[in-house]
């Protein structure tokens, strides 16, 4: 089974996010990368594929800041080969854009399947799943919970409302989008990635022509508002029942 991984990596919302002078981007200055973290149980359950049924796993990433690390922390899991994708990634490149310039690398590698994250936090213009699956012109079945391979043939596990699971025969090749691997993200030491380091190759391919065409336009962005703020009920359990009522009066509740 021939297993591609396209990951990429989005702002970590732990830090303080400032807009640029533009107005229309986020200052990339200080701002800091992480991998996508439904990227990451997509890699996660392309190795446990691997591990139940062989076969080879490829990651793909843009080339931005702090794709190395995870690229090595990849290798260091279980994955094969890795890809960076080299150009001006760091300009405000669209789902779309990126959707056709991992169709270039991933579709001369013929897979069997493509697996990414099921969405992102900065996905304004579409997930990227979707988009790939249409460039390259195969199925595509999103937020996925499992997948098992038997004989060729690829069953997917997808989760509902109600604590309901679906199954699905999905014909291959095929791109899913990972919701949850079967177990969480396994934790390499940084021993292993150190060593992963010293023994991997990265390859690289470069895309020159970006088409921007496709993405979400903006003309402008703004900070969020601060919106009213809780109130804090002090008092015995009877005090604080007697406060919440006279609330709920006053609101016309009760």
């Amino acid at each position: 089974m021939n297993i591609v991984v396209a990951v990429k990596m989005v702002p970590d919302l732990v830090e303080e996010l400032e807009i640029a002078e533009s107005g229309r981007a986020l200052d990339t200055t200080w701002l800091r990368l992480m991998l996508n973290e439904p990227d990451d149980h997509a890699i996660e359950q392309a190795i446990l594929l691997k591990e139940h049924g062989g076969g080879e796993v490829t990651v793909v990433a843009p080339d931005v800041e702090g794709v190395d690390d995870v690229l090595f922390s990849a290798v260091a899991k279980g994955a094969d080969r890795l890809i960076k994708l080299t150009g001006d990634f760091e300009n405000d490149v669209n789902n779309h854009a990126l959707a056709r310039a991992f169709a270039g690398a991933v579709g001369g590698l013929q897979p069997d399947l493509v697996l990414t994250g099921v969405q992102a936090h900065n996905d304004l213009d579409g997930a990227l799943g979707p988009l790939l699956a249409g460039v390259l012109g195969l199925p595509y079945v999103g937020y996925i919970s499992g997948v098992t391979v038997s004989d060729g043939a690829c069953t997917v596990r997808k989760e509902y409302p109600g604590g309901l699971v679906g199954e699905m025969a999905v014909r291959v090749p095929a791109v899913l989008g990972i919701q949850a691997a079967e177990e969480p993200p396994r934790y390499v030491a940084i021993s292993r990635i150190r060593q992963a380091m010293k023994e991997a190759a990265v390859e690289e391919e470069a895309i020159t022509n970006f088409d921007l065409s496709g993405g979400a336009a903006i003309s402008r962005m703004f900070q969020p508002e601060t919106g009213q703020r809780a109130t804090m009920l002090e008092g015995s359990e009877e005090e604080i029942a007697a406060q919440l009522i006279s609330i709920f009066e006053e609101l016309s509740v009760l």
